[in-house]
């Protein structure tokens, strides 16, 4: 028996549609959530996504900017634009997109932007936060897995997950916000001996590598539950996951699509968390 395909479409209409209406009351209280995005140089596949982005801030009713600065741009330029938007209070959440160019060290960038505005979570001070279980804000593809898996009803707590890599982005988060939820979590990568048999023993199995189909049939336990977190555009330049689909669709109880899930859900969990930078921001304006 297939598994369920789950419907990444459906999932971010409902979620959009709750990010929009908490938008709308923040918005009709003199509040509307603000996102600034700052892309330096021409990546073409940050351009494509900072488009997608501020799209989906004029759907959902936030207010965005996109500032756009040539290749040259210093790290003390861009760290000074960075501060002007720590102080700005239109701007709600901050940030900016990969790659840099290499003359700028992303980590002493990420470290300007005010914590409260970091809708990435890559700022030391919400890693710490996520890692030791306060509330605040959630790295985006993480959180928008967590969601995927509760949306379509699928048990974590309990449960066996595998992650399938441990980069800063998606890896590591994904455990800690994986723990939370009370799943027992192992992470495995290209240094774990006989990777396949761990991978079998997942009853969720999250993977995020960024290897084409790197995951066969026999990496996976019959009725697991398989998110495809990768983005890979082989030479056929067919957009395709870090799972092989077709095959492992046919083992599987339920499997995310490349494209169309795991990718927009990551989307929308930046709205998400630039909607509730805001209202923490209008409550604490109150209680000043």
């Amino acid at each position: 028996m297939s598994a369920q395909v789950i419907n990444g479409k459906e999932l971010v209409s409902s979620i959009r549609e709750e990010i929009r209406s908490d938008a709308a009351a923040l918005t009709a209280q003199g509040n509307q959530p603000g996102l600034v995005v700052v892309i330096v140089g021409e990546d073409a596949a940050s351009q494509v996504y900072v488009r997608n982005k501020a799209k989906a801030c004029d759907d959902v009713g936030i207010y965005s900017e996109v500032h756009r600065l040539p290749e040259e741009t210093t790290q003390a330029e861009l760290i000074a634009l960075i501060h002007g938007f720590n102080a700005n209070n239109r701007i709600n959440g901050i940030l900016v997109q990969s790659p840099l160019p290499k003359h700028i060290n992303e980590e002493a960038v990420v470290d300007e932007i005010d914590p409260a505005k970091d809708v990435d979570c890559f700022h030391p001070i919400n890693v710490g936060n996520l890692m030791i279980g306060k509330d605040g804000m959630k790295p985006c593809t993480p959180h928008g897995v967590i969601e995927i898996l509760k949306r379509t009803g699928v048990e974590i707590a309990g449960k066996h997950a595998v992650v399938v890599g441990r980069s800063n982005i998606v890896g590591k988060p994904m455990a800690m916000l994986l723990l939370r939820e009370h799943a027992t979590v192992t992470v495995v990568h290209s240094r774990t001996p006989n990777m396949e048999e761990i991978t079998k023993q997942a009853d969720i199995l999250v993977v995020a590598v960024g290897k084409a189909h790197l995951i066969k049939a026999n990496h996976v336990k019959p009725g697991a539950v398989v998110i495809d977190v990768g983005m890979n555009r082989p030479a056929d330049g067919k957009l395709t996951g870090d799972v092989d689909f077709e095959a492992v669709k046919e083992i599987a109880s339920a499997i995310t699509p490349v494209p169309g899930c795991v990718g927009p859900m990551t989307i929308t969990m930046l709205l998400r968390n630039t909607v509730d930078a805001a209202s923490r921001a209008a409550k604490a304006n109150v209680s000043v």
